[in-house]
């Protein structure tokens, strides 16, 4: 393994791209909630979003542990205007579908943020964790895209 700076310095790189990641999602779900139609989908939409909080503030954690507070994150600009299409959208008549559509998308990239997390070296409990919420993104990535295939 590398000298221990360098693994502090990787371990938090990584997990600062996945919290960007964490907050574009929790955004995402946040706002895609707010706009969809169907109850049931709008209530796991809202609750996904407090799920991604959550998350993020492990991840958060993890670094405060390791002696790094400065953990204020923004999302990513990709994202930003992810949520500003999505948005337009809606406003625009899209109905579900194309909510959901754009939330599966969301997803995609998601999961991508944790895949790459996952092929750096990191330390046992800081992959499980990765590992963890990683599978969690997968299960909800399948939902939102089996959602979507039965909205058309």
């Amino acid at each position: 393994m590398s000298n221990p700076s360098n693994t502090l310095q990787e371990v938090e790189s990584t997990l600062r791209s996945v919290i960007q990641s964490l907050i574009d999602s929790q955004e995402g779900f946040r706002k895609i909630g707010d706009d969809l139609k169907d109850e049931t989908l709008k209530h796991y939409f809202l609750a996904e979003s407090l799920k991604r909080a959550e998350f993020r503030g492990e991840l958060e954690a993890v670094l405060h542990r390791e002696g790094i507070h400065d953990t204020r994150e923004s999302g990513t600009m990709s994202g930003a205007v992810h949520r500003a299409w999505a948005d337009l959208k809606a406003k625009m008549g899209g109905g579900d579908h194309t909510l959901l559509v754009t939330a599966e998308q969301g997803e995609d990239e998601a999961k991508e943020a944790y895949k790459n997390a996952l092929e750096k070296e990191l330390p046992l409990p800081v992959r499980q964790m990765l590992a963890t919420q990683s599978a969690h993104i997968q299960t909800s990535h399948d939902y939102v895209k089996a959602a979507r295939d039965r909205s058309r």
